[in-house]
């Protein structure tokens, strides 16, 4: 456990290396590391400085069963369409494949975690809704970096949560605390590496959109 819990993987090579990690072993990962994980994960800002955060860590097979069943339902629907659309990208397809991968084995994950907010914001009223998930979404990324320094797979999803009032059924959810993230972790099938990534001119503009930086 203690080489686990170095993380002092320099900040820049673990923001450079990280990647989604859907592919992941059964083996079990330790609570005390999974909490350290979130611990670092709260050090994230949050709007007002609130700290409205729960995070459900799910291992007991039955309640991923059903996380799992509810993320198979949705994926039924979007599955052969997206097949169509990306079989003539390869790089897009391969990505295709790994997150049907995650989700044909989503209950094997030793642990799912599911982030949380909460207090209630107010649907399709745009600052309510940014403001609300702004909150989350910092700590997240923290947790996704700190699992990453650790050579932990962990990959963000959120295509579980489609069907809120089942997720929180299954959870034990209060009506004031809505689900908004899910994070399978364990160690990685795959690998972690350098990631390709627009360069920096195609993504930014000055003052106005459109105003590119010279190359």
């Amino acid at each position: 456990m203690g080489d686990h819990l170095d993380f002092g993987m320099p900040l820049d090579e673990a923001m450079e290396t990280q990647r989604a990690i859907r592919r992941l072993k059964p083996d079990p990962v330790d609570d005390e590391l999974v909490l350290r994980l979130i611990e670092l994960a709260v050090r994230a800002p949050s709007g007002s400085n609130r700290q409205r955060w729960e995070f459900i860590i799910v291992k007991d097979p039955l309640v991923k069963r059903a996380l799992a069943r509810g993320n198979q339902q949705a994926w039924r629907l979007v599955r052969r369409i997206r097949r169509r659309v990306t079989r003539n990208d390869s790089k897009r397809s391969r990505i295709l494949e790994a997150v049907f991968w995650q989700a044909d084995h989503l209950e094997e994950a030793p642990v799912i975690l599911v982030a949380c907010l909460k207090g209630h914001y107010i649907p399709f009223v745009h600052l309510s809704t940014t403001t609300y998930f702004g909150s989350i979404f910092p700590a997240v990324q923290n947790l996704l970096l700190a699992a990453r320094a650790v050579n932990l797979g962990a990959a963000l999803t959120t295509i579980p949560l489609w069907n809120l009032i089942a997720v929180r059924r299954i959870l034990g959810l209060p009506w004031n605390v809505t689900p908004c993230a899910v994070i399978p972790l364990g160690w990685p099938l795959g690998r972690y590496g350098p990631t390709t990534r627009k360069a920096v001119h195609e993504v930014v503009s000055f003052d106005r959109f459109g105003n590119r930086p010279e190359q």
